[in-house]
């Protein structure tokens, strides 16, 4: 009977903008969104805007009894502004900035004992938030667990689990064989993002170092993802401690 393997994984957070990947890597640059402004006037049979441009630095209260537009006095004060057909709650103005939040809620992985006749399996997770980039991608890098000089086998093709010879294997989707296993990405109110097909078929399970195990198209909020484990060794397979560790790459997409 084969000792249990105890996986730690590493997080890496890296935000990646296609025209100043190397600055914002190498220096940490900002990225600024700049405003436009119009020279025509903002006006209907209804309404008119007396400012030359709209946001939270205007001069002039623009209002009626149906509306408002937001000033410097509004949107970057406190307080409640409210008439017979509007309400306005101010507060602080939300930035323009890029943001992705990235981490690991449960890093440990602890299959417990090997054996033949029964596959040993496992969860871990992870969180991603995504702010006004265009998405994202995750990726998993790393060997699966390995005693001395032999490493259990990854499993190349997303195939089901199967006991009495080696496999290693993962997805991220909710499973009931060989056990009941993992959960659907969870999106929360706002979340977005899915694994790829590859991990994503439940009952499956699939390890190749480097590939995407989890896309999110768009900017949104937090997603949480349950990466489920399975391992199946042989009668042959040698016996001692398997240990491994895996780092999951998230990377931002603009």
């Amino acid at each position: 009977m084969l000792a249990g393997w105890k996986n730690t994984i590493d997080s890496i957070l890296k935000i990646t903008d296609k025209l100043l990947a190397v600055c914002v890597v190498a220096a940490g640059i900002s990225f600024w969104i700049a405003s436009t402004t119009s020279a025509d006037p903002l006006k209907s049979t209804h309404y008119q805007f007396q400012e030359t441009s709209l946001g939270g630095v205007g001069l002039t209260n623009t209002q009626s009894s149906s509306y408002q537009a937001a000033t410097s006095g509004g949107i970057l004060g406190f307080g409640n502004s409210a008439a017979t057909g509007f309400q306005v709650n101010a507060g602080n103005t939300t930035t323009s900035d890029p943001a992705l939040a990235f981490g690991i809620v449960s890093p440990n992985v602890n299959f417990g004992d090997f054996s033949p006749g029964a596959a040993a399996v496992a969860t871990s997770s992870f969180q991603v938030g995504d702010y006004t980039s265009y998405g994202y991608v995750v990726q998993v890098l790393g060997n699966p667990p390995g005693n001395g000089t032999h490493t259990l086998a990854g499993m190349p093709a997303t195939v089901p689990s199967q006991t009495g010879i080696e496999q290693y294997g993962i997805n991220l989707v909710a499973n009931t064989s060989p056990v009941s296993l993992g959960a659907n990405p969870d999106h929360g109110q706002f979340g977005v993002g899915d694994p790829p097909t590859n991990y994503a078929t439940s009952n499956n399970y699939r390890y190749i170092s480097g590939e995407t195990i989890a896309i999110g198209p768009k900017s949104s909020g937090v997603t949480l993802y349950t990466i489920s484990y399975i391992i199946n060794v042989s009668s042959l397979t040698p016996g001692g401690q398997y240990a491994g560790a895996q780092t999951i790459v998230c990377t931002g997409t603009y």
